[in-house]
């Protein structure tokens, strides 16, 4: 049986300009929203250990609301409804690269709300008289 395949349009440079460059995105994603989600979800797990109502109750909703949703929905909701001029904010980077901003920012906040039980959970694990 032959197949005839014609393999002529793979090249080094459709390798290095696609996957290479897919592939930097990935781990740079990965290491911005891991760093930004531990630092929000920290801030998130001390309002939520505070005390405070008012600390409190936003950090609640924020986390179980985040939990409650599918990251890839999230990303498409900030995609589609943040206005152009959002991405402004960061400058020409924002403006020309208006999804890849969308998935950093949609990354952090979604691991923030993990990161944040997370932290709280091993807050409250520690008994009193250890800390």
């Amino acid at each position: 049986m032959n197949l005839n395949l014609d393999w002529s349009f793979f090249s080094w440079e459709l390798y290095t300009q696609f996957v290479l460059k897919g592939l930097y995105f990935s781990v740079f994603l990965t290491v911005v929203a891991t760093a930004g989600g531990i630092a929000l979800g920290t801030v998130l797990a001390m309002m939520r250990l505070s005390g405070q109502k008012w600390l409190d109750l936003p950090a609640t909703i924020y986390v179980n609301g985040m939990r409650s949703i599918p990251l890839l929905m999230v990303i498409l909701w900030f995609f589609l409804l943040m206005p152009a001029s959002f991405y402004a904010l960061f400058g020409e980077f924002g403006s020309e690269h208006r999804a890849e901003m969308s998935a950093i920012i949609t990354f952090v906040a979604f691991e923030a709300a993990y990161f944040s039980e997370i932290m709280r959970a091993g807050i409250q694990s520690i008994p009193r008289g250890q800390v």
